[in-house]
């Protein structure tokens, strides 16, 4: 199925609760993501939302890299994701913007395909926040599906050695769909 604004907007309010959610004494708890902090998750998923939002309108990618960006955060994280979730959903919202193809760190792709990659960072990543501060997330489980979808047709065509989590983990088919996504990126539910 081809994402739409909507499930965009959906994931990245859920993804802002969770981040709102944070206590501060919890942005240095460690998390699913192998020696990264809470702080560093939300750093990366912000840092994420611009590089996309800065391709989208067709600017040139910064010179950091999401996987090691500067502290973006400063002294309102919840305020720096969110004002990185409103650039990145009004650069797809742009007209046209889903009919383009854009510059990522691994090369060109359509800009529909960058969507559905931005949807499920989102709610993988929100899915790692969550466990890591004992909150509940609250995605769509239509969203979640539909990401599932995406993830399951584009594993096999990812190169050699290049993934963009860890290999699948095995979870049972009744699972809530949120695990289900979870395992099939490398987490274990």
């Amino acid at each position: 199925m081809t994402p739409t604004i909507d499930d965009l907007d959906r994931a990245l309010d859920a993804t802002g609760a969770l981040v709102a959610g944070v206590t501060d004494d919890q942005w240095s708890a460690p998390t699913p993501c192998p020696g990264w902090s809470v702080r560093d998750l939300v750093n990366h998923v912000t840092a994420g939302n611009h590089l996309f939002a800065s391709s989208l309108r067709g600017h040139p990618l910064p010179v950091t890299t999401v996987t090691a960006p500067p502290d973006l955060l400063g002294p309102d994280p919840a305020g720096a994701f969110h004002a990185s979730a409103d650039a990145l959903a009004q650069a797809f919202a742009r007209p046209g913007a889903l009919d383009q193809e854009i510059t990522l760190p691994m090369g060109r792709v359509p800009a529909v395909q960058a969507l559905n990659m931005r949807i499920t960072e989102m709610l993988a990543h929100g899915w790692d926040l969550a466990r890591a501060s004992g909150q509940t997330p609250r995605y769509p489980d239509t969203v979640v599906e539909d990401q599932i979808s995406f993830s399951r047709a584009l594993l096999p065509n990812l190169p050699a050695g290049r993934g963009p989590f860890a290999p699948s983990q095995q979870v049972s088919e009744n699972a809530p769909p949120l695990d289900r996504l979870a395992a099939l990126l490398g987490r274990t539910p």
